[in-house]
């Protein structure tokens, strides 16, 4: 048999359950990619031959791109794709994959507030550990959005949330990452033809339904979109990877695509990499998730397939030294220690929450992340 090999593409899914990583549509140079795939990280593997899987024949809908993506259910094995561009403007703005029948369904939603369904695109969806997915800001067709959704992934249910005066401005193609407190980070994107800039650092407090924004310090990086986002192995720092700014069109340089944010100050840096002979090239609209040991960068725009993995590896096991690599290695993460607090030292910002809500749910974070690697 043809081993599958996927085409290179930007604004895909990309959305890990039970060591498979689902990548689902995106948009390729000339036009909507309706493939579905994943690639196999429960064996090791080398990025030059990589172990994917095509599942493109379950597919029974358009194809999509700047699509949200999440794991929940109440199994927490169904995948859930939210709204995106697609060539067809009544296709529903919820799917859901059943990991282990491999079969689709479309969601039928209960819809509070808004009463109808409705689509937006270049979004990031966050699932909190109570399974609800988060859906801030992104694009309508028109214009950037500054309004957040949620939906129950075991109920259902679809609610609009009150903002309040603190909530970050209208973006799209931002940052975001679900933080050890169960509260969400957001960082940058874009909005009127400029990127955010990233000392603006928005803390959305699931628990409260309040937004908090802090001012970073240290060596801030350039305001930019369309990069991407994790949250550390100890819990203590979010890391970001590439991204682009509009006027450029084209990916940031290699010595300015990743930096790390300490959540106890606040403060940027550029960690340390090892083996600085291969760091890669930059990427933008590309997908970065956490799996082991290693933050797993899938496709993008800004590199040649030709000579570079569609995925890339960063061993960020070690978090004095990073080190680029090419070989993935199954096995549970090195680092277990989590946040225990996030405080602020700006007089422009205040304490996110009391130090035993945030022990609580450090805690909860850590048993949820031993189930899910185990």
């Amino acid at each position: 048999m043809i081993p599958f090999k996927p085409l290179q593409r930007s604004f895909h899914t990309a959305t890990l359950i039970n060591d498979k990583l689902y990548i689902m549509g995106g948009k390729s140079i000339d036009s909507n990619l309706n493939e579905f795939f994943y690639l196999d990280t429960s064996v090791t593997f080398n990025i030059q031959n990589l172990p994917w899987v095509d599942l493109s024949n379950t597919i029974t809908f358009p194809s999509s791109y700047g699509t949200a993506s999440v794991k929940g259910g109440a199994n927490n094995d169904t995948l859930f794709l939210f709204g995106g561009n697609t060539t067809n403007p009544n296709t529903p703005s919820l799917y859901m994959f059943d990991t282990q029948s491999h079969s689709w369904i479309v969601a039928s939603l209960i819809v509070k507030n808004t009463g109808t369904e409705f689509r937006k695109s270049y979004l990031t969806g966050i699932i909190d550990n109570n399974r609800k997915m988060y859906l801030f800001g992104g694009y309508d067709g028109l214009k950037s959005l500054n309004d957040m959704f949620t939906i129950d992934t075991i109920k259902l249910i679809m609610g609009e949330v009150d903002m309040d005066s603190n909530a970050p401005t209208p973006r799209n193609n931002y940052g975001a990452t679900l933080l050890p407190n169960n509260n969400i980070i957001y960082l940058g994107g874009y909005n009127v033809e400029a990127e955010l800039q990233l000392d603006l650092v928005y803390i959305y407090n699931t628990m409260n339904n309040n937004w908090n924004m802090m001012i970073a310090t240290g060596t801030v990086p350039s305001s930019r979109n369309s990069f991407s986002t994790i949250l550390g192995l100890d819990g203590l720092n979010v890391i970001i990877f590439g991204g682009t700014t509009t006027f450029s069109a084209k990916s940031l340089e290699p010595e300015d695509s990743i930096y790390e944010l300490n959540l106890s100050n606040f403060e940027w840096n550029i960690p340390k990499i090892s083996n600085t002979s291969k760091i890669p090239s930059s990427r933008m609209y590309h997908k970065a998730n956490v799996i082991g040991n290693y933050m797993v960068v899938s496709f993008g725009i800004g590199y040649d397939p030709l000579t570079e993995s569609d995925i890339l590896l960063l061993d960020i096991s070690n978090k004095n030294e990073y080190a680029w690599t090419n070989t993935f290695v199954n096995s549970p993460p090195s680092t277990t220690t989590f946040v225990k607090s996030i405080t602020t030292n700006t007089p422009k910002s205040t304490q996110l929450t009391n130090f035993i809500g945030l022990i609580i749910g450090s805690l909860i974070y850590v048993i949820i992340y031993y189930i899910k690697v185990n």
